[in-house]
């Protein structure tokens, strides 16, 4: 049994996996960087590290360091998402240094990273694929003849890549040339890698994703699936379980090429395959995700299954507590990943400190999150900070539970995501089950959005009770007696942070 888990992450993964950590009773270890000293995570593990080497250090890819740390303290490493999570040298160090790594082997995660290789390998394991390149493509003359012959439009996308790095629509061959040059130079800054690969593109795809979990002795199941086309710069925003578009039919051949994909590539830990779906149900490889999904929560809400405990029982050698029969599927999930972005402005991040903050409470409500009142949202990190989800015993129960928990949930001296959920989840085209990929350019009234905030009176009251409640904070802080107000300053400030609290 592992004896101690050190997450190599931050933020809200961070705390989710500590949680169950200790719910297992397993110590766990931390590391920051200068930025994040302050943070959540940093207080809640039994020990943690810095790993900054001065003040303007903000990297967590520092993969020697963070092993020498593991080994230090006896631990286990959890990578998380993001990060080091998919990196394969990184988990084949920890495999040479004898450091238990939480997720697949370095063997699968390689093969999995290089695109065009996990096409190959999909390919032969009968998995339905995107036409399109098998090997990156050379340079432009021959991105020109590939995109001739797939034909348009056509998507460009990185070979190491991920969550919507590098990639670019074309439409037709005079968009090409700057596409070409603009994902190569994406590509090159976020991985180290500008290789290219190109797939014809799907028009008004549905993104469905299939959860694996599967253990060392060749044991794979399937927890279903969920529905991730909500999306903005394609990074997803709001995912939920099971898809409302996908037919039963449809959704079986799916789940059966999943599990017998992965047991051919033998694949062990939790794991996420993801697909193209047309509007006629026919279904394609996109790519497999080696590790835990941000919207894995959805999935764990209508199964009852903890998939980070899972992924660690798996890690220290044990079977799957499961068979596939006795994952039972109940009612429906949604979840909102919550973003400091501004919604108005094209989603454009928010840093700042956040100076107030009520998380929703409840039935049914789950909040994944590692913000508090007084934390600073800041530039160099994802500016997601929190997951939102709601369950219910259908999805109309699952959406009226979100409503109301959006409602409920307040955060001030940051603009959030939050107003942007509240309208989609009124939107009819959201409601009717049937979007695709292009909601939110295509359906979503984002000048609706602006203008009911920007018209709504309460907007003006607040940020005037919000002020005045500032300046007379800070007049009494200077001041040497105590004002006359007909009443206790205690029931005045508090009556000014209500009303502040309120909307």
């Amino acid at each position: 049994m592992i004896k101690k888990v050190l997450v190599a992450n931050r933020g809200e993964i961070a705390m989710r996996i500590f949680r169950t950590c200790r719910v297992m009773n397993i110590p766990t270890v931390a590391i920051y960087t200068h930025v994040d000293r302050g943070a959540l995570h940093v207080r809640y593990a039994e020990e943690a590290y810095c790993i900054s080497e001065d003040a303007a250090d903000t990297s967590y890819l520092k993969p020697e360091l963070i092993l020498s740390i593991a080994k230090k303290t006896g631990a286990a490493i959890h990578p998380g998402y993001g990060f080091l999570s998919e990196n394969a040298d990184f988990a084949r160090r920890c495999e040479e240094e004898g450091v238990i790594f939480i997720g697949p082997s370095a063997d699968v995660i390689a093969r999995m990273g290089v695109k065009t290789e996990a096409r190959k390998i999909m390919a032969a394991a009968g998995v339905p694929i995107v036409p399109g390149t098998e090997e990156p493509v050379a340079g432009l003359e021959e991105a020109r003849r590939v995109a001739l012959e797939v034909g348009y439009p056509i998507m460009l996308k990185a070979l190491a890549g991920g969550g919507g790095k590098g990639m670019r629509l074309v439409r037709d061959e005079t968009g090409l040339d700057e596409a070409f040059r603009l994902s190569r130079s994406e590509a090159a800054n976020s991985f180290g890698n500008d290789a290219i690969y190109i797939e014809k593109y799907i028009e008004h795809p549905h993104h469905i994703e299939v959860q694996v979990l599967g253990d060392k002795y060749g044991n794979v199941i399937h927890l279903y699936d969920r529905e991730c086309s909500i999306q903005r710069r394609n990074q997803k925003v709001i995912e939920e379980a099971p898809s409302p578009f996908v037919k039963d039919e449809t959704r079986q051949k799916m789940l059966a090429v999943a599990v017998e994909a992965c047991r051919k590539i033998g694949y062990y830990s939790a794991g996420t395959l993801e697909f193209m779906m047309d509007k006629d149900q026919n279904f394609y490889f996109l790519e497999m995700n080696t590790r835990l999904q941000v919207e894995h929560s959805v999935t764990e809400e209508c199964t009852g299954v903890d998939l980070v405990r899972d992924m660690i029982l798996v890690a220290s050698g044990s079977p799957l507590p499961y068979k596939q029969e006795d994952i039972e599927f109940r009612g429906a999930a949604i979840e909102c990943r919550i973003y400091a972005e501004d919604p108005e402005n094209n989603f454009m991040p928010s840093p700042g400190i956040i100076k107030v903050r009520e998380a929703p409470e409840g039935r049914n409500v789950r909040l994944d999150s590692a913000a508090y009142a007084g934390f600073e949202v800041s530039l160099h990190y994802d500016p997601m900070i929190a997951k939102l989800c709601a369950w219910g015993r259908n999805r109309e129960s699952a959406i009226s539970n979100m409503v109301r928990a959006l409602r409920e949930y307040k955060i001030l001296g940051i603009k959030t995501t939050i107003p942007f959920h509240q309208r989609v989840l009124h939107n009819e085209t959201f409601l009717s089950g049937n979007y695709d990929t292009t909601f939110i350019d295509t359906k979503f009234d984002k000048e609706d959005l602006k203008r009911r905030q920007n018209n709504d009176p309460l907007v003006a009251v607040i940020a005037a009770a919000i002020k005045h409640f500032e300046q007379e904070k800070e007049a009494a802080a200077r001041a040497t007696t105590v004002p006359l107000v007909g009443e206790s300053l205690w029931k005045y400030y508090g009556k000014l942070q209500m009303t502040a609290n309120n909307y």
